[in-house]
């Protein structure tokens, strides 16, 4: 009789089984839900309406790790950085080597000037051979190495952005702003072309380009740009070099 009792007892736990796995599928699910139309407002500029989305995705699954990076990147947006570091790191503890999480928290550590440490989450991003958008990772590395003043990593990784996705504007125009101050000028104003076909320009880009057509010697280029520069962004920083003279 004991033997029937015990197989009995051993048959409810295994037909209990499926049922908690089908909740927690039913939570999981319930948070991934909550959390995609957490980042679709964010994308709207919804910051309130994707900060109760992301709240809800909690409550359904306290440990899912997409809700607290998108919670992260609401609260970068906000400069609630306290909140947003908290936010990443909780993400990082329950899912270490998440690419998207690494190149997120990366690039809040880069915007807070921890740039050397952000080179650190991009490279656990770009170890992951799955990782969906790698370009993305490769132009943040590219930029924060830049912002350290290390324009030959920088170099590499917008050279390795370009190759993942050929039509990254910034990654172009990164490249022209590094050969411009290497003195390849051509090769400068090749990749400061390429961008002006893939997004709008902006004074950076046209003060770019009135240097490197000033160092190439074609003044009617150098003209044009100049004149774009001034109609457009009279009031920029870009500007008041232009009318200074401060070509270096």
């Amino acid at each position: 009789m004991k033997k029937i009792l015990f197989l009995l007892v051993a048959l409810a736990g295994c037909a209990a089984q499926p049922a908690q796995l089908n909740s927690d599928q039913t939570k999981r699910s319930s948070a991934a839900v909550h959390t995609e139309l957490g980042a679709g407002y964010y994308s709207r500029g919804q910051y309130a309406v994707a900060l109760q989305e992301l709240k809800e995705a909690l409550k359904a699954d306290p440990a899912y790790a997409q809700a607290y990076n998108m919670l992260g990147l609401v609260y970068m947006t906000l400069r609630e950085n306290v909140k947003a570091e908290e936010n990443f790191e909780r993400a990082l503890r329950i899912s270490p080597k998440d690419s998207d999480i690494n190149n997120n928290y990366g690039w809040f550590l880069c915007q807070t000037r921890r740039e050397s440490q952000s080179i650190e989450h991009f490279q656990v991003a770009l170890a992951n051979p799955l990782y969906a958008t790698p370009e993305k990772a490769y132009l943040n590395a590219g930029i924060c190495s830049e912002r350290m003043h290390d324009d030959r990593h920088a170099e590499i990784y917008y050279g390795e952005a370009l190759q993942a996705q050929p039509r990254l504007a910034q990654a172009n125009l990164g490249l022209a702003g590094i050969y411009y101050r290497d003195g390849k000028y051509r090769l400068a104003r090749r990749f400061l072309s390429n961008y002006m076909k893939m997004a709008d320009t902006t004074a950076e880009s046209l003060w770019l380009g009135v240097r490197i057509e000033h160092a190439l010697g074609d003044s009617d280029v150098e003209a044009d740009y100049a004149k774009q520069l001034k109609d457009r962004f009279p009031d920029s920083k870009e500007a008041q070099d232009l009318m200074n003279g401060k070509f270096q």
